[in-house]
């Protein structure tokens, strides 16, 4: 039986704990789970620490955010000899053969070398519906893998290749880890799973969504629930660190140069000022995301200690 260690990043997370931890114990593969707290506030360290004194509990002194969070816990697990690493969000839990299929359809998989990621199929709250998002992921993914003619005629395959699935629930090999790596620290909420994959992808592994394994994410189910301003930064940000995009930065430069000068020659003065500090940011930043951008084309272990 391979050696499974599921990681859940945690922050006052006690209106989820009850059902995401009693979830693992119901697993019909054995799983030990680690969870890193982030300085919760609602106690939820000592309903895990009380009601699942099992758990490997680590706690932070401060909200690390979720991809250092996670590192901590990937770290662990690795010296610890696991051949799997089960990313869990904090608001979601599995059924009792989620995790059994996944390692089906690793292990029935032609190729495993290829496999960077496998997904399960994420359920919203209600778990009557597809989490909106990987409603999202699907469909972008519609030229690629027929997914949804699939679903529509009822002959789904065993696994389906996708662009991304975030990391509400991954399955990673300890092979993409020593691959790969952990997520980078530059990203402290939001993008990390975006930038990890791009990762994945550089290093030409897959991501694999497995439509018999399902899961649920109590997420909220609206699109625009992160800033959209905020959110264009960080997507700016990571696509210039992509290592699959060699020229992103002079690219991304050349393209606000010319937004900036269209805005100013129209009048449009406060879109201009949004962009010129777009550029701005960047160029302050450039040194920073160049020196990470050569890291991340390396093995990316050297990121689970940053």
């Amino acid at each position: 039986m391979p050696r499974i260690y599921v990681i859940v990043a945690t922050y006052n997370a006690m209106k989820w704990a009850e059902k995401c931890f009693s979830s693992l114990k119901s697993s019909s593969v054995p799983v030990t789970c680690i969870v890193i707290d982030n300085g919760s506030t609602d106690g939820t360290q000592h309903f895990i620490q009380t009601h699942f004194p099992e758990i490997d509990f680590i706690q932070s002194e401060k909200n690390l955010g979720f991809g250092k969070a996670n590192n901590i816990g990937i770290e662990k697990a690795y010296k610890n000899g696991a051949d799997f690493f089960y990313l869990m969000n904090q608001d979601a839990w599995i059924y009792p053969d989620s995790i059994e299929k996944l390692l089906k359809a690793y292990e029935t998989h032609p190729n495993q070398k290829e496999i960077g990621i496998l997904s399960p199929m994420h359920l919203d709250g209600s778990e009557q519906l597809l989490d909106i998002f990987l409603d999202k992921y699907i469909a972008h993914n519609f030229e690629k893998n027929r997914l949804i003619s699939d679903l529509y005629f009822q002959k789904l395959k065993p696994f389906y290749e996708m662009n991304f699935v975030n990391a509400a629930h991954w399955l990673i090999p300890r092979s993409t880890i020593e691959t790969v790596g952990g997520f980078n620290p530059y990203f402290f909420h939001y993008e990390e799973d975006t930038e990890y994959v791009n990762r994945v992808h550089f290093h030409q592994k897959k991501i694999l969504l497995i439509p018999e394994s399902k899961v649920v994410h109590d997420g909220k189910q609206d699109l625009k629930k992160v800033d959209p301003k905020k959110y264009e930064n960080l997507s700016i940000e990571t696509k210039m660190i992509n290592p699959n995009l060699p020229n992103a930065i002079v690219f991304e430069k050349k393209s606000l140069r010319k937004s900036i000068l269209k805005n100013l020659l129209t009048g449009n003065t406060s879109e201009y000022r949004i962009l010129l500090e777009k550029y701005r940011k960047i160029s302050k930043e450039e040194k920073k995301l160049s020196e990470i951008r050569n890291q991340v084309q390396q093995i990316g272990l050297t990121f689970l200690n940053t």
